[in-house]
């Protein structure tokens, strides 16, 4: 007997019921408003070529990290769930990976994965029954019969869940030719890219130099020189402010800044891309870079953003085998006030510049981002990131952030994800949570009802327009 599929209408407010009608009423006022997604990892080819997906398990399953990450954990081999390896030896069929996916949905139980695959399953491929073992084959026919439709095609899907703007990740040493497509097609969608320069600058990534060679071919400059390789920075963002980026966006292990002379800079750069450097340059010269990239988005007014503190691809035997991005990255502690001084000495002060913080050490909240972000005028918070995009993880990043840094030092909500059909699901929960929060306020008097309608506007499209100059 199957069981049916059931999004609440209530979930994520209060059990008490004072709260839960306050709730009710600020989240009729934003639950249709446009959604602004300023930060994510969505392929801009897939506006670009408006190609139809596959099947269900290529599109929700294979790409998501969040929800294999959990099967690997629970010995399911990533190869029985189709992820391809680095050989590229084959995996087993779309059709048996969902069923073995759909075996283990209950692993899934109170978590935020299983909040969003929900709201996708029922608010976007319409589905009225639970996906368990029984309804595999039925969740896969139907989702994949929906996938050939054209109004779920990828501008389709775009215009339908109210997109105003969404924001893609690329590389330094990316071509941008998804994006000059997307413009040229006459499609009216607003995809817009990010600047994410870590493949050069890393130097201990395995794939430096290939990227600095095509990072050379791009810009014409002489990226082993020091004044070269600023030189192409400075290129690379003009062409991504043309493609429509606002911002740029650092994935770096700390945040960790340092500034030095241009003299002790450039004998730097001469010894990390003369050979093979040790951790401590390589370490420093991350730290400079963020110092660069912040007087360079002085100079241009990009924002800047940085997502600091994972150990990236803790399971050395997965990444050799599967590559990055396979679930294995691993929060980490975080110092944020010795450690972004450098950098805040050289431009901390200017009301143009404006440096996004993220975090995954939630310890960091109410002793040093609160306070950072509730003095400087260049800092904002980023929303509660990866392991804490969650309505546990929202609560406690407003409780902890706000007596300090109030709501707007904060920067509304962006999703961050490769999942596509999942934004409007994790806008949503962020909606959500942000109406709770309020209406407890409102409910112990600590705002007035009016201020709460304001707020939940704000937080929800507002300030994020704004922080991202959008």
């Amino acid at each position: 007997m199957t069981r049916p599929l059931h999004l609440h209408p209530d979930r994520l407010f209060a059990s008490d019921p004072a709260q839960r009608d306050i709730a009710r009423a600020l989240y009729r006022t934003v639950a249709d408003l446009p959604i602004v997604s300023p930060h994510g990892h969505t392929d801009p080819h897939w506006f670009a070529t408006d190609a139809p997906w596959r099947n269900a398990t290529d599109l929700l399953l294979v790409p998501d990290h969040y929800v294999f990450r959990m099967l690997y954990s629970q010995g399911v081999p990533l190869d029985a769930l189709g992820v391809p390896s680095r050989s590229g030896a084959p995996t087993t069929d779309p059709r048996a990976a969902w069923r073995t996916f759909a075996q283990h949905y209950h692993l899934f139980r109170a978590t935020p994965s299983r909040l969003w695959l929900d709201h996708v399953f029922a608010e976007v491929m319409g589905l009225d029954v639970a996906l368990e073992e029984a309804t595999a084959d039925l969740y896969y026919d139907h989702i994949t019969a929906r996938l050939a439709e054209p109004d779920y095609r990828p501008r389709a899907l775009f215009d339908r869940f109210g997109i105003e703007v969404l924001a893609t990740t690329e590389g330094a040493e990316a071509d941008l030719s998804a994006h000059r497509a997307i413009r040229a097609s006459g499609w009216g969608g607003r995809v817009i890219t990010t600047y994410r320069p870590d493949g050069v600058i890393d130097v201990e990534h395995e794939q430096f130099a290939p990227a600095m060679a095509r990072f050379a071919e791009l810009t014409g400059e002489d990226v082993w020189s020091w004044r070269g390789y600023l030189a192409a920075h400075r290129k690379r963002r003009a062409d991504f402010r043309a493609a429509g980026a606002t911002a740029t966006d650092h994935g770096h292990p700390s945040a960790r800044t340092a500034n030095l002379s241009a003299a002790e800079a450039e004998a730097l750069f001469r010894r990390v891309t003369g050979g093979r450097p040790d951790a401590a340059d390589a370490d420093l010269f991350r730290a400079q870079m963020l110092t660069e990239m912040a007087r360079m988005s002085v100079e241009d007014g990009m924002v800047m953003q940085l997502h600091p503190g994972s150990f990236r691809n803790h399971n050395e035997a997965l990444f050799a085998t599967y590559g990055r991005d396979k679930g294995a990255d691993i929060p980490m502690r975080v110092d944020y006030v010795a450690a972004l001084k450098p950098l805040l000495d050289a431009v901390g002060n200017e009301r143009d510049f404006t440096l996004i913080l993220f975090t995954l050490d939630e310890s960091t909240y109410a002793r040093e981002l609160a306070p950072l972000a509730g003095h400087y005028p260049c800092l904002r918070l980023g929303p509660a990131w990866w392991f804490h995009d969650s309505p546990e993880g929202m609560r406690r990043y407003r409780e902890m952030t706000t007596e300090t840094a109030g709501f707007y030092n904060t920067v509304g909500f962006n999703d961050d994800t490769r999942a596509f059909l999942s934004i409007p699901a994790r806008h949503d929960v962020a909606r959500r949570v942000d109406c709770a929060f309020l209406a407890r306020l409102v409910a112990e008097h600590r705002l007035e009802d009016w201020e709460a309608a304001e707020l939940a506007q704000d937080l929800t499209v507002n300030l994020v327009r704004r922080a991202y100059r959008l």
